[in-house]
């Protein structure tokens, strides 16, 4: 089945969340002529800046807001964001995990100054953390790569150590066995509650890897914030693709494949069933059976606060990390993450906290601040999470009510209403498995195409999964290249390549 009978553009893609972006720029490199649908007012999905009316000057990340896959990813590592003018900043901390009963620990972005914070643990952190920081870029082609092909770094000599190394990370932390090799609860913490930047019951492989991956990141290029905030890359993807003569359309609902111009190929930065709606009976029944199968995971529910000055944190320190991971100790976490998959909002939930203003002070104005917050909680919940959440960062922060101006809660029922993507609150797209993470949204050979059409998945429903990386993207664009138009060789993403107009 072509994509239309009568082609007006050769690609058409739904949905401007960093993957539907980064396929659109791949695809408008190659030469095709390009067209974006969105139905939001605003391009960018779950990497949009907005001014939400809280407070005069002050603007907030809607989705994601620290982005460690951003410049570690293979996508925007070909398409370089910083020699387009992106600023990103670094905090000299990377993330923090504040304790009730000791002194919080604290991943500095410098390995050796983490592990001196660690006493016991020290040597142990250095020998797993502090290798594989050393080996970045084999760990993210691993966590990253399209789960159908041998990343490239595995047949460098120097870096195959690295991979055994991960799989014991993964196999360690993602079982019962999760309390090796460490010895003290903040070690055993620290390392814990970056699993938690996936949702699910812990411990598992799936939240493991997460661990891996970012904690590996964390003493690599860092856990960086753009300035200004998450849109200018959206921005700089959006410059790039006009430049290249794509279209971008706002406001377009797609709600079945007659909304789609006629195009020789789509692409659909979508959750599983969207397809599956968009496309009904054109697939083939067993296919459209598995895609409204593929589970969806639990959900995040969001506040935004607006402070009159920092954080109070009873560590003082832990202020000066970029991302907070407020759950206490791994038996605390993993508890609320058991009330979540039960059902239940946790009174303690597991809570993320970002101040993007602490390594980007132009995020401030009239002595304000944003503070973004997320909480793990049940599909769907209708529960404004806000004093919930506020709690909970009072308990590692007391006064933390005192700096609060304005604050606006989405419950993980309404997150959607911003994101068509993020269904009952699913910032992930689907369930986060390590089964998952390979047959995401099938165990077919190719998760990308879309049956015998020329329709394709390119969201984070497909492998690699969660995360800002736009690799789910790039991969679906490189079988539309080579499948649809014959074309084998990837396009040239940096800036030094310049449009046809240019001359």
């Amino acid at each position: 089945m072509s994509a239309h009978p009568t082609p007006e553009v050769d690609i058409v893609v739904v949905g401007s969340g960093p993957n539907g972006l980064a396929a659109a720029v791949t695809l408008a490199r190659a030469g095709l002529s390009v067209e974006v649908l969105e139905s939001q007012p605003t391009i960018g999905g779950g990497a949009r800046t907005l001014d939400l009316g809280l407070a005069s000057g002050i603007v907030h990340d809607l989705c994601s807001a620290v982005h460690p896959l951003a410049l570690a990813s293979p996508f925007f590592a070909a398409f370089d964001v910083r020699a387009r003018g992106v600023r990103t900043v670094a905090p000299e901390a990377s993330y923090a995990q504040p304790l009730d009963e000791e002194p919080a620990a604290i991943a500095w972005h410098d390995v050796a100054r983490t592990a001196d914070g660690l006493g016991a643990d020290g040597r142990a952190w250095l020998a797993l953390l502090g290798t594989l920081s050393r080996h970045q870029d084999l760990v993210v082609e691993l966590a990253l790569g399209d789960k159908r092909s041998l990343p490239a770094a595995l047949r460098t000599p120097r870096t195959l150590a690295a991979a055994p190394l991960f799989g014991a990370l993964v196999a360690m932390q993602g079982t019962p066995a999760w309390n090796l090799p460490f010895r003290t609860e903040r070690a055993r913490a620290l390392l814990g509650g970056v699993a938690a930047h996936a949702i699910g019951t812990m411990p598992s492989p799936a939240l493991a890897a997460t661990s891996g991956l970012l904690g590996t990141i964390a003493h690599g290029i860092g856990w960086p914030v753009p300035v200004g905030g998450s849109q200018s890359l959206v921005d700089a993807l959006v410059t790039d693709l006009e430049a290249h003569g794509g279209r971008l359309r706002t406001d377009h609902h797609v709600h079945s494949w007659r909304d789609v111009p006629a195009a020789r190929a789509v692409l659909l930065d979508t959750p599983a069933c969207a397809a599956a709606d968009i496309l009904g009976s054109r697939l083939p029944a067993r296919l459209e059976r598995a895609l409204r199968r593929f589970p969806h995971g639990n959900a995040a529910a969001k506040v935004d606060f607006v402070l009159s000055g920092p954080v109070p944190w009873r560590d003082a320190e832990v202020g000066r990390a970029g991302t907070q991971h407020l759950g206490g100790t791994r038996a605390q976490m993993a508890q609320a993450e058991a009330e979540v998959a039960a059902g239940r909002f946790p009174q303690r939930p597991m809570t993320l906290v970002s101040d993007p203003s602490v390594a980007d002070p132009s995020r401030r104005a009239g002595g304000q601040r944003p503070l973004w917050a997320y909480a793990h909680v049940p599909a769907g919940d209708p529960t404004d999470p806000t004093e919930r959440v506020t709690a909970q960062i009072e308990r590692f922060a007391p006064g933390f009510r005192d700096v609060v101006v304005a604050s606006r809660g989405i419950p993980a029922a309404r997150m959607v209403e911003h994101n068509p993507a993020l269904i009952g609150g699913d910032i992930a797209m689907g369930r986060v498995s390590m089964a998952g993470m390979i047959a995401r949204p099938t165990a077919h050979w190719d998760p990308y195409r879309l049956g015998e059409t020329s329709w394709y998945l390119c969201s984070q429903a497909t492998p690699p999964g969660p995360g800002v990386h736009g690799m789910s993207g790039w991969h679906a664009a490189r079988r539309v290249l080579a499948r649809e138009f014959g074309i084998e060789e990837m396009p040239d993403l940096s800036p030094a390549v310049r449009s046809a107009g240019d001359d």
